[in-house]
């Protein structure tokens, strides 16, 4: 079932600490990075609001531990939630357990059950980290299973603070890049101005005007993005 799983999810194997846009989310830098390295808390809960970041710093997480050849699992619940909750009663045994969306499988009996399970063998095991990662803190997820909420608040809650605009303009800046062309601050301002301004939504239109740039064989400008994104 492991392959299946694998075979099933596919990671951002882009996703690294280095391109996350940090803003004021240093001690929860600090925290993650004792996880990993075993001399933090085994369980942490990351909440925020979706396109905070969650996703792609659990799969940054993933990626930081196969830097150090130990086995990691990102587990996005939305995804799985179709499946029987089986697929996750013997995935203890890795280093680390990144499980996103959280808020996919509340109410669903048997899977707040098996998540629940999974808890307890980590925590019996003594060797893995497990991190969780839903939009709500856990006294306000509509979980059913008292037991599993109890498990919930017990771990290290941290919110993930969205980024100011400064400091998305400078990711956007930092994202085109490492992609290979300028973004001008002005046309980044302009993004952030116009768009949805969660990161999820701006780094899909970097990859829009990326795209569109390359076919059109021309610089990204205002007036560029006006006729690609008909703003």
């Amino acid at each position: 079932m492991n392959h299946q799983l694998a075979l099933a999810i596919q990671p951002n194997l882009e996703a690294t600490f280095a391109d996350f846009g940090w803003g004021e989310n240093t001690l929860l830098q600090k925290e993650l990075t004792s996880a990993l390295s075993g001399t933090g808390e085994r369980f942490l809960y990351l909440w925020g609001p979706a396109g905070s970041g969650k996703s792609h710093l659990l799969q940054a997480c993933c990626q930081q531990l196969l830097g150090q050849d130990k086995s990691s699992l990102y587990l996005p619940l939305d995804t799985l939630k179709t499946w029987d909750p089986t697929v996750i009663h013997d995935l203890d045994d890795h280093a680390l357990l990144c499980i996103d969306e959280l808020d996919a499988i509340t109410g669903h009996a048997a899977w707040e059950e098996a998540l629940f399970h999974l808890y307890n063998r980590v925590r019996d095991a003594g060797t893995s980290t497990m991190i969780i990662a839903s939009a709500r803190p856990p006294q306000h997820t509509p979980i059913a299973l008292p037991d599993l909420r109890s498990r919930l608040t017990s771990c290290l809650v941290m919110q993930v603070h969205e980024l100011k605009d400064i400091d998305k303009i400078k990711t956007l800046r930092a994202q085109a890049r490492k992609r290979g062309f300028e973004l001008p601050e002005a046309v980044a301002q302009f993004l952030v101005n116009r768009s949805a301004r969660n990161m999820h939504d701006l780094h899909t239109l970097l990859d829009r005007l990326d795209r569109a740039s390359l076919v059109a064989q021309r610089k990204i400008t205002i007036p560029f993005v006006k006729t690609t994104l008909n703003w």
